[in-house]
């Protein structure tokens, strides 16, 4: 459990919070390109860690992200026109460039300097992999974007997905270090009871958790036969980043849970392989505002039956049985104090001890380190068995990729 103190900590990401400022260290996935289809395209909203933005395509191409109300008289940028090089303001002409310039003042004497003086606030944005990043932090600060392994890759062999949901994005990301969770949530049921998930049927792994470079690593062991045990280990990445782990011969999941505010968020993934071509499969079915068709307003379409002869839920799809869960852990901000965990809680207990860690040394004037090191991030996870000899830290080594220090 968290304290009702630490859980405001943790959870609260509006400007000015301890939490909002950690995440506005880090680049964040906050659109997907294709919402910013062509250059002069319509501007869109956007809503990031609490900020009202208008995002826009400019002529040249390049994606901007300004603060939506207008510094003259507080009118909504969204109206705006998208135009040679900037967005204009349609309520009195001002107009502002990707960097927030104020380069045209139509309105006022053309002699005026007073353009000069007037700097609407605005933030990085980069087109990369399929996402428009964005980063919200200090400009002395700003670091390169992480360097995912699917940012490599051709764009046929990656899927990206976006789609909304209603909770805190705390909520999101527990679940997706909880391994414990998948062989009843995600599993299916037949005449002997709960069926073995990921061809493995010990439903109590021993969880070992190792603070590394990127964040940490969580490994689930359970029992793989007399000789074996079987490995799924989970990289976090700071700070809302996670890679679910696959099998070697199948396509890479990677995750981040994206706070539109401190109620609501973004769920952005991306299937990826580093040597063939995926599927346009999309990860959640989503109408045009990336609101899932499966909701908490009509119980996610559970079949009670199919609860009782197939599905351990009865919610058909595996984001959208994680949805169910999250959207309603007595409501969107779940009051952590209430909890009861246990052994097989590590993953969640120590994410949640690192982000605290970090926000703690950040108030004390200590920068994070992963932002400025975009190499810690290209790495995979792990699914496999292996003898019982084997340290799970060499298999680390040996099949994600992570290179010699892991450990910090």
């Amino acid at each position: 459990m968290l304290s009702k103190h630490d859980n405001e900590l943790i959870t609260r990401v509006g400007p000015g919070t301890p939490m909002g400022e950690l995440m506005r260290r880090y680049w964040l996935p906050a659109l997907l390109s294709e919402e910013l289809p062509e250059p002069d395209c319509p501007p869109i909203r956007l809503r990031l860690l609490g900020e009202d933005l208008v995002a826009f395509r400019t002529t040249s191409g390049r994606p901007a992200v300004l603060d939506t109300w207008c510094p003259h008289r507080n009118a909504n940028l969204f109206w705006g026109r998208n135009e040679e090089e900037g967005l204009r303001c349609v309520y009195h002409g001002w107009k502002f460039s990707a960097d927030g310039a104020c380069v045209d003042m139509p309105n006022e004497p053309a002699r005026s300097k007073f353009a000069e003086k007037i700097h609407q606030p605005a933030y990085p944005a980069v087109d990369k992999g399929g996402f428009v990043w964005v980063y919200m932090g200090p400009p002395e600060h700003t670091p390169e974007v992480p360097h995912f392994e699917w940012l490599d890759v051709p764009s046929d062999q990656r899927n990206v997905h976006k789609r909304f949901q209603d909770c805190n994005w705390l909520q999101n990301l527990e679940g997706e270090v909880d391994s414990s969770h998948a062989p009843f949530l995600h599993g299916s049921v037949g005449p002997g009871g709960i069926q073995p998930y990921n061809a493995n049927s010990d439903r109590q792994p021993v969880f070992e958790v190792l603070e590394t470079d990127f964040g940490a690593a969580i490994a689930a062991r359970r029992e793989a036969g007399p000789e074996q045990f079987y490995w799924r280990i989970t990289p976090f990445m700071l700070p809302c980043y996670t890679i679910v782990p696959r099998a070697r011969d199948t396509n890479y999941i990677w995750t981040a849970a994206v706070p539109i505010d401190d109620l609501t968020m973004f769920g952005m993934t991306v299937i990826w392989s580093p040597d063939k071509s995926v599927g346009r499969t999309p990860v959640v079915e989503t109408d045009a505002s990336f609101r899932a068709r499966q909701t908490k307003a009509n119980d996610y379409l559970i079949d009670r039956q199919l609860q009782k002869t197939e599905s351990f839920t009865g919610i058909r799809g595996v984001r959208v049985q994680d949805m169910a869960v999250q959207e309603d852990q007595r409501g969107p901000l779940s009051d952590r104090s209430r909890e009861h965990l246990g052994a097989s809680d590590l993953g969640v207990i120590a994410t949640r001890r690192l982000l605290l860690k970090q926000l703690k040394a950040l108030q004390k004037g200590q920068e994070p380190k992963q932002p400025h090191s975009p190499e810690v991030y290209h790495l995979r996870s792990l699914a496999l068995n292996a003898a019982r000899e084997t340290a799970w830290q060499d298999l680390m080594r040996e099949h994600m990729r992570l290179g010699a220090g892991v450990q910090t």
